[in-house]
């Protein structure tokens, strides 16, 4: 089984969008029992709460539900938990070794680098355009999908 953990900073916009999505789409790809998929983020100011309002209007647009999902902060162990820590941009990059080791390094990567775009994803928290951010998840979901497949 694939542990993959998406990381944003508050784990309310971005990562909760790209958990929930993917789980979905693995599942639809009929995946789902390879994969283990969740989501943190490197700030605890949010933990707790509830997906940014924005996120659930998106995801329930395509007919995926965010109930029961809560912030939470990334935590040293998941650095040694999960496979893959896919995170959103680049200050989610030094903000995450900061939390898990450096040792963990090489489990760190951006969901647009699994893309031939190779960039941060769309903070709908600043730019408000959650159908941005939406088509980064979606686009960086299905290239990281391709990427973990051919590893087996």
């Amino acid at each position: 089984m694939k542990k993959i953990l998406f990381v944003c900073l508050g784990n309310v916009c971005r990562s909760p969008m790209a958990e929930l999505y993917f789980k979905d789409y693995v599942a639809r790809k009929g995946a789902a029992e390879r994969y283990e998929i969740a989501s943190a983020g490197t700030s605890g100011d949010e933990s707790g709460n509830p997906v940014h309002p924005g996120t659930r209007k998106k995801l329930a647009q395509i007919g995926i539900g965010s109930e029961g999902k809560r912030a939470r902060k990334l935590t040293a162990t998941d650095g040694d938990y999960y496979d893959l820590i896919v995170v959103m941009d680049e200050r989610n990059v030094r903000d995450a070794l900061r939390l898990i080791g450096a040792e963990n390094a090489g489990k760190v990567r951006r969901l647009m680098d699994f893309t031939e775009e190779k960039r941060d994803v769309a903070d709908p928290w600043y730019t408000g355009d959650f159908d941005a951010t939406f088509r980064d998840v979606e686009k960086g979901c299905a290239a990281l999908f391709e990427y973990l497949e051919k590893l087996k």
